[in-house]
């Protein structure tokens, strides 16, 4: 975790990537299809957000390893809130703990049946440790997202 006086005001945060801003600062999402993105607002100020991706992007991290990563992070820093956007009917839970290419031969990974907001926000919750009532979930058509650490009514 970098010191805040080190931190970008701005961060591009693709498939597969976790990134922070500093307090104030924007992260932009680009291109989100049939993924989900996690954005954790820092007690204080700051963002750090995590682009979670169906199929893993070579050299970035799967659906798997990407709420550790986001996790690993946060650290010990206070929370007071995580909004998850994006193609949530694309996405079952479990794919935050078993990737999609994790799956082996005849093993078929579960297909969603609709759009589980509440199992998403438990199965993050769960990954980043924090509490249920934490965890936001929206489905939100495709295309670049931006979220703000400016806006008052989201903190």
């Amino acid at each position: 975790m970098a010191s805040p006086s080190a931190l970008p005001d701005r961060a591009t945060v693709t498939e597969g990537q976790v990134k922070e801003v500093a307090k104030g600062g924007v992260i932009t999402y680009p291109s989100v299809t049939s993924c989900l993105t996690v954005t954790v607002r820092l007690k204080g100020g700051g963002l750090v957000g995590a682009h979670a991706s169906l199929f893993q992007v070579p050299g970035e991290l799967r659906s798997d390893r990407i709420l550790a990563a986001l996790k690993d992070r946060v650290g010990d820093r206070s929370v007071t809130g995580v909004e998850v956007r994006g193609a949530v009917g694309a996405w079952h839970p479990s794919y935050f703990v078993k990737a999609i290419e994790s799956y082996e031969g005849a093993e078929q990974p579960p297909v969603p049946t609709g759009q589980d907001l509440d199992g998403i926000a438990r199965a993050v919750s769960q990954g980043l440790g924090l509490p249920l009532a934490t965890v936001t979930v929206e489905d939100v058509p495709d295309g670049d997202q931006t979220v703000s650490d400016r806006d008052p009514s989201r903190r």
